[in-house]
């Protein structure tokens, strides 16, 4: 269920930018700290591309990502990157080690690709939570309600109707 939930947050951001200008996509918004779209979108893309290619070598630095400004302002850049991820991510579990440094000291943590996968997919929907806040202001766009809200929420909704 992990990677078809993955999938799913994917096609819904790439369904969102499908329908941006790139003005839309790349413009500072003030209801993202003046951040952009395009720049919420690149992060959710680089913790990814970061975990994938980090895959081979079982050590992964999320703070040594690329950080690559042409997937916060060319939408189709974005799209041709979320789609490679989509086509990779389908991987065996295996031991991850997990890099991180804090106040110059390096702390590292065992972990494994599906629960760094995990932590991807729920970052992901954070970081699609913040752009719903932007996009409520763009008139002509159109989101699916349940974008950006925890897969735990939406199916806890539905007993909630029931």
């Amino acid at each position: 269920m992990l990677i078809p939930s993955i999938k799913n947050s994917l096609n819904e951001l790439i369904d969102l930018l499908n329908q941006l200008s790139q003005k839309e996509y790349s413009n500072s918004c003030a209801e993202l700290s003046n951040a952009s779209i395009g720049e919420h979108t690149r992060h959710i893309i680089e913790m990814f591309q970061c975990l994938e290619n980090r895959y081979d070598c079982g050590v992964v630095n999320y703070d040594t990502r690329e950080r690559n400004s042409r997937i916060q302002t060319d939408t189709a850049f974005a799209i041709e990157n979320i789609v490679m991820i989509q086509q990779n991510v389908d991987k065996q579990n295996k031991k991850i080690e997990l890099l991180q440094v804090i106040d110059g000291e390096e702390i590292w943590i065992e972990s494994n690709y599906f629960r760094e996968l995990l932590y991807n997919l729920e970052h992901c929907i954070h970081h699609q939570a913040l752009i719903k806040v932007a996009i409520l202001q763009c008139e002509t766009v159109t989101v699916n309600p349940d974008f950006g809200v925890a897969r735990s929420t939406i199916e806890y909704r539905k007993q909630c109707a029931q």
